[in-house]
């Protein structure tokens, strides 16, 4: 298989797992989900639904649907994470793969050891592409003066990576913000690279301020705002030729997951 065929593959699969999605009703008995035979069981034997109607197979369309969707966008980002770690281990051309990721361990107040992991990671002294090496270290030097930073981190920079950001969940951006901290004390540069253009505003700047990077799916040629842009100028891959030659293959693989959903079948 070619690197290109390699890495549809990688950011296809986890989506064509949403095809199979059943809505659980709130049985977690049911761990692979409720059928439409056992919704119809389920519903048309409770007096209330049943009188009302709620034993349609419409609205088992539209759990299907509703539930389905928070599955496609998850497994989109989880696409998203294996494409960019995948791309990042072939033009870094690690000897190690477990350098493409970073982890690190926290106690808990019941003083158990939580691993909190990051998408990926360009470690400096482990990148075999020298060119590649060059062109980051111009890169991260650049970042850090625009983020205020006088000392750029000596070990280079972890990613983490996301479909899009359209929350603004306080509890996710703190927990993004310990990561950063972490990453920081380890001496690299935390990165969110972003596939979708679409994030607010707010917290680009509350990111920035905490002294983390944010890249975005922009058509800027900026490598220090477009996740696309870094990916060419930066680690060598145009990523955005490659969504662009294949958009017909990917469009065709999510209009038939939607229409999957869709079906109360």
């Amino acid at each position: 298989m070619t690197p290109e065929g390699r890495y549809i593959e990688v950011f296809l699969e986890p989506i064509r797992k949403c095809r199979y999605y059943r809505p659980k009703f709130g049985y977690s008995q049911h761990s692979e989900g409720v059928t439409l035979e056992e919704f119809a069981q389920i519903y048309g034997a409770d007096p209330f639904y049943s009188w009302i109607g709620l034993n349609s197979r419409l609205l088992y369309a539209a759990h299907k649907a509703a539930g389905g969707m928070t599955s496609v966008y998850r497994q989109i980002g989880v696409g998203c994470e294996r494409l960019f770690r995948e791309i990042i281990m072939d033009t870094a051309g690690y000897a190690d793969p477990s350098f493409a990721q970073w982890s690190y361990e926290v106690k808990t107040g019941e003083g158990r050891v939580r691993v909190h992991s990051l998408d990926a990671r360009l470690e400096f002294s482990a990148i075999k592409n020298a060119s590649l090496q060059s062109r980051l270290y111009l890169w991260l030097s650049e970042y850090c003066r625009e983020l205020g930073v006088q000392q750029p981190p000596v070990n280079g920079v972890v990613f983490e990576v996301r479909q899009g950001y359209k929350s603004k969940d306080s509890k996710r951006q703190n927990a993004d913000i310990d990561n950063a901290t972490v990453a920081w004390a380890n001496s690299y540069l935390p990165v969110f690279a972003i596939f979708s253009a679409q994030i607010d505003a707010d917290v680009v700047l509350r990111y920035r301020n905490s002294r983390c990077g944010i890249l975005v799916g922009s058509n800027s040629i900026d490598p220090g705002v477009s996740l696309f842009a870094f990916c060419k100028e930066v680690l060598g891959y145009d990523l955005a030729q490659f969504f662009q030659e294949n958009t017909e293959y990917f469009r065709a693989e999510i209009d038939d997951t939607l229409k999957a959903l869709l079906d109360a079948n």
